[in-house]
């Protein structure tokens, strides 16, 4: 939003309003979009111009203003729950580099795009009779390379074609809003906890100190992930286009807390499960007409062993199977890796104005010393 207005500021184009139909028409259907900012990248010591099957580029511009797209762009969770992707840019880009300066909206479904949908730790366990094993019941995930075979894009759709200028600070912005919706891992994490204190309670050690001590600790390493976000919606600031742009330090640093705590999150889960949540005997097996009883009577605790076995499950598949993509590969690369957070906070550290409160503080001969307030005995 910000960016198209500000690119029709300096260029004289024409996309920040046809974005604003874009948003209108999205809304007024109630269709979801998603975005597509990842490519290949190949060899990341060389940029597009030097490796272009790389990176989604434009291949053809045509006199009634379309452009058609090849290439591909990776790691896309949720597009094939989409009506529309927004394309988009990955990186600063050179003068020589127009072709790989793109935004646009594509319709899912059009013609020439094609899906690779990713393996998942244990994904197969979803296509078996029972869902003892799947460990969560309902929801999944799916991530996808998407394949541009040539998709013509007409006029209406682009909102950037070319503007290298604008290419960086379309990646900065589009990731402060990106790494600020890393709060939702705060979510993800609470059923963590809460399996995580229901197979303690199974166990019958829900009320030994060090079980109450390593509750409390993913409880604080949660909500610190949910502070940070919040805290970053709250700091927003209103822009010229009218759009508001949340804090972008405060960004950065809930997604790189995101980079780490879901991490110990599931270690403390893993110690408090036990080594059952790796080893545990298939459904196949404690239905077995020999040794199906004999396996249900051992695993049984405080709970049936029923219910052991799905918390456990749940346990397993958010934290080692096919849910712990989006819980813990996706927390570490999703909306950027952690360097990538790390290189913004360095822009905007100013580090310079803190050097020189410490010396004014501590009295150093080179900086300002502050004025002496009113009440100063020496007034």
């Amino acid at each position: 939003w910000t960016v198209t207005y500000r690119m029709d500021a300096k260029h004289r184009t024409e996309y920040h309003l046809r974005f604003q139909e874009f948003v209108k028409y999205i809304q007024k259907y109630n269709l979801v979009t998603s975005g597509a900012m990842t490519d290949g990248k190949g060899d990341r010591g060389k940029p597009p111009a030097a490796q272009p099957e790389h990176y989604l580029r434009i291949v053809d511009r045509k006199s009634d203003g379309s452009v058609v797209l090849r290439g591909s762009k990776w790691h896309q969770t949720g597009t094939l729950n989409s009506h529309y992707m927004i394309v988009m840019p990955g990186q600063r880009l050179s003068p020589n580099e127009t072709d790989f300066a793109i935004a646009c909206a594509i319709p899912v479904d059009h013609p020439k795009l094609k899906y690779v949908v990713g393996r998942q730790s244990c994904d197969t366990r979803s296509t078996e009779s029972t869902s003892f094993d799947v460990g969560n019941c309902y929801y999944g995930g799916q991530e996808s390379v998407i394949l541009f075979d040539d998709v013509e894009v007409p006029a209406s759709c682009i909102f950037m074609n070319g503007e290298i200028d604008f290419a960086t600070e379309l990646v900065e912005r589009f990731t402060a809003y990106h790494r600020r919706s890393y709060v939702c891992k705060a979510g993800v994490g609470d059923t963590v906890i809460g399996a995580a204190a229901e197979i303690a309670d199974i166990n019958g050690v829900a009320n030994a100190s060090h079980v109450k001590d390593k509750l409390i600790e993913m409880h604080f390493l949660n909500e610190t992930i949910w502070a940070t976000g919040i805290a970053a919606s709250h700091s927003s600031k209103k822009t010229d286009a009218g759009s508001y742009e949340p804090d972008t330090t405060l960004a950065q640093i809930c997604k790189h807390h995101v980079t780490r705590i879901p991490y110990e999150i599931a270690r403390l889960a893993h110690d408090l499960a036990g080594g059952l949540v790796a080893t545990l005997p298939s459904d196949a097996d404690f239905n077995h007409p020999e040794i199906g009883d004999l396996l249900s009577r051992y695993v049984q605790a405080s709970k049936s062993a029923d219910d052991r076995r799905r918390i456990l499950r749940y346990i397993e598949s958010i934290t080692l199977g096919r849910n712990a993509v989006g819980y813990l590969t996706e927390s570490m690369h999703g909306a950027g890796s952690p360097q990538a957070q790390r290189l913004v906070l360095a822009k905007y550290a100013d580090f310079q104005s803190k050097r020189t409160a410490a010396k004014r503080l501590a009295g150093c001969k080179d900086t300002e010393t502050p004025p002496l307030p009113p009440c100063s005995s020496k007034s």
